[in-house]
């Protein structure tokens, strides 16, 4: 007779490497303090060359150790970006809803995820900063084909764009509010989900994965100024697995 009360086996865990890229003041780091600590700074200084945090995903089966890169969005920070998304099994593409050419950005960082990332990465497209949309439309923030393209509309960005792109690519698509929490943790859970069980075996840790010459060339690149814990003062460590 069994014991119904035995624990049951833990499930599997696994470490993903995540990237994050996208134009300067999209709201990647906010997104992922969002993620991880379940917070928001409206002030937020930009990050300089990268920030490394880590956080779990639980599914059913199994859990999710992401370990995030979240890299600096200006443009003299660009040529390092290969060194964050070398041998990441994952990436979230983020662009702003309120300025269109932050969305030419993200396409930028898709086609170059395809020619040099590792194949089969799984890429999110995200359009950020919905809450803006939101608050002026006093709405769920979706806008229709024809419409948030007035110059007078905060929304510069329609969902229907959007997500044409992404579902012309085959990539995943959400729009999110760092602000309001609005699709953040989903965005996360759908990657982890649409990680392909292949990929996830003999995964490493992402700042081992960062090897000392190319330390050494993001150090140069940003006058030693390299933030690889962006928790920062007041993170909670109980919700982080860094």
């Amino acid at each position: 007779m069994t014991d119904s009360t035995a624990p049951s086996a833990p499930k599997p865990s696994s470490s993903v490497k995540l990237v994050l890229l996208g134009e300067a003041a999209v709201g990647k780091s906010s997104l992922v303090l969002r993620f991880v600590n379940d917070a928001f700074e409206p002030n937020k200084e930009p990050t300089i060359g990268a920030a490394f945090l880590t956080q779990k995903c639980a599914l059913p089966t199994r859990t999710i150790k992401f370990e995030i890169w979240d890299t600096a969005g200006q443009e003299r920070f660009a040529s390092l970006a290969p060194m964050y998304y070398r041998n990441a099994q994952s990436a979230l593409v983020v662009y702003d809803i309120t300025k269109a050419s932050s969305l030419v950005k993200a396409k930028h960082w898709v086609a170059e995820l395809q020619r040099q990332a590792s194949p089969g990465i799984v890429i999110a497209v995200v359009g950020n900063k919905v809450d803006l949309a939101e608050e002026e439309d006093g709405a769920e923030g979706e806008v229709t084909e024809g419409e948030g393209e007035d110059e007078g509309s905060v929304r510069k960005v329609s969902t229907k764009e959007g997500k044409a792109f992404a579902e012309e690519e085959g990539l995943l698509f959400f729009e999110t509010s760092a602000k309001s929490g609005k699709n953040v943790n989903e965005v996360f859970t759908a990657i982890a989900n649409a990680i392909p069980e292949g990929s996830l075996k003999g995964a490493r840790g992402a700042v081992q994965g960062v090897g000392a010459a190319t330390q050494a060339a993001i150090e140069s690149a940003t006058g030693g100024r390299v933030n690889l814990n962006a928790g920062g003062d007041g993170a909670k460590q109980d919700n982080c697995a860094c």
